[in-house]
């Protein structure tokens, strides 16, 4: 008596079933790969009392570096903003935090359609406003939509929300603000150089990340975990390591050490 054939549709559903199962048991984990360790033209000069330590002794030692640092006023804050942001495909114009736009430099104010001075940390997240000092630091302030900088507030970054209008993929809810893929990573090494920066022995309060939302007035910013994904999820770009540079040799004359190492961040946190 001759063998059946196996029929087409069953063998297909068999041979399903074991890819299944075996891209089950061989996928990788979907979490972010800690960032690389890097070496900078700085890490014997500017980085040299750093490189090597790990924990609260990395921190204070970098807290020390780049606490030496030129402050300026929050009305230069414009004209610096317009070479820091500068969009590298038009001179003419600013790249926007969060939303991605390229916008005229001459379209800085505060009316619809305009850019303002966006403080990622939240200047009322320690009451620290627009002194100079935390409130005017370069490396936190950035070339910002007026109606998505309103939308953001003083809200804590986390995962989740609906998108914000013009926000260039942008989500946001009653608590936290999420920027869109391209700005994470630009996003958390800013908050974590507030972080090590303002350490509350200079008159301003003692800036720290920790793992809420809703920290209001509380010189904290949330959420830690989160900051940490986003910094190895979306790694330094060349325009945030130009603004690094300029903001060192034109400005304030002291970098954000977490877009020189990324994992750096991992290391102290």
């Amino acid at each position: 008596m001759p063998v059946r054939p196996i029929r087409t549709r069953r063998a297909k559903s068999l041979a399903l079933a074991v890819s299944a199962v075996l891209v089950a048991l061989t996928a990788p984990t979907l979490t972010a790969t800690p960032a690389a360790a890097t070496t900078t033209a700085y890490d014997s000069t500017y980085y040299k009392n750093a490189v090597g330590k790990t924990g609260t002794s990395l921190k204070s030692s970098l807290h020390t570096i780049i606490s030496s640092q030129t402050k300026i006023s929050y009305s230069a804050v414009w004209n610096a903003l317009k070479v820091t942001d500068q969009d590298p495909n038009n001179s003419s114009n600013v790249l926007l935090l969060y939303s991605g736009v390229s916008r005229s430099k001459s379209l800085n104010g505060g009316d619809v359609g305009d850019w303002n001075r966006e403080h990622t940390w939240a200047k009322s997240h320690g009451d620290f406003g627009e002194v100079t000092g935390p409130g005017t630091d370069l490396h936190h302030l950035r070339a910002c939509d007026v109606q998505v900088n309103s939308t953001r507030g003083n809200l804590d970054f986390d995962n989740g929300g609906s998108s914000v209008s013009g926000g260039g993929g942008s989500l946001v809810d009653s608590n936290s603000f999420e920027p869109r893929d391209a700005d994470k990573g630009d996003v958390a090494r800013m908050i974590l150089y507030m972080a090590v920066r303002y350490e509350g022995d200079d008159g301003f309060a003692d800036l720290e990340p920790n793992e809420l939302v809703n920290n209001g007035s509380n010189p904290y910013m949330g959420k830690l975990a989160v900051l940490k994904a986003w910094n190895d999820e979306d790694p330094p770009s060349a325009f945030e390591e130009r603004r690094n540079d300029l903001i060192y040799s034109n400005y304030q004359g002291n970098r954000n050490p977490f877009i020189d190492h990324p994992e750096w961040v991992e290391a102290i946190w």
